[in-house]
């Protein structure tokens, strides 16, 4: 299994209104532009295991992580390399029995440092954050604070990623804040995901 990155930028797929073989070109294009983290979004699947299992092995070429989101099950039937967990969508201890001491283990916190102290505490991988500005992924989250982030850092060890509305013009701030990994889904996958990708690495090179 891959490890997760210390730092970069996560895409996180766009399907809707989109061919699997779309959302493949999209997600090869990204990892040309440098995004170092892919994870396997898709509410409303057609074929979850043949798209999981297509997006594994492109992800392998490249040497990139393939998480899944939500779906404990699904990671273990492709071979991910991890998965990414809501508050509602299982616990780490029986995720990391069923995909092994390797597996990323990513574990949604919104804006609570409370709830990503506990995560790592049971052996997350990395923590997430968000959303931080407006997002047409997930209009109705609530927000995260800066301020939040700002301390998770001073108590945290594993990688903490942010994610919602994360633009090119936005996410310095954010990792000046403490953020190691940027996650996005719009600002890669609404137009040319390779240019997009390209457009956060100045980002990570202070």
């Amino acid at each position: 299994m891959l490890k997760f990155p210390a730092r970069g930028l996560y895409a996180i797929t766009q399907t809707e209104n989109k061919s699997a073989g779309q959302v493949i070109n999209d997600v090869s294009a990204a990892i040309r532009g440098g995004v170092n983290v892919v994870q396997y979004r898709d509410k409303n699947p057609s074929d979850a295991i043949k798209l999981a299992g297509d997006l594994v092995a492109i992800c392998r070429q490249h040497n990139v992580p393939l998480i899944i989101n939500d779906d404990i099950d699904l990671a273990v039937r492709v071979e991910a390399d991890g998965v990414h967990l809501g508050k509602d969508d299982g616990d780490i201890n029986s995720a990391r029995e069923r995909l092994g001491d390797e597996a990323i283990i990513g574990i949604s916190c919104y804006n609570s440092v409370e709830r990503a102290l506990m995560a790592q505490e049971k052996g997350a991988t990395y923590v997430a954050f968000g959303r931080f500005f407006p997002s047409n992924s997930k209009p109705l989250a609530s927000p995260a604070d800066v301020a939040t982030l700002k301390q998770a850092k001073q108590i945290l060890t594993i990688p903490i990623v942010v994610i919602g509305g994360i633009m090119p013009d936005n996410g310095s701030q954010l990792l000046m804040a403490g953020a190691d990994v940027l996650a996005v889904i719009g600002g890669i996958f609404d137009s040319d995901p390779e240019q997009s990708a390209r457009a956060y690495q100045g980002l990570f090179h202070d």
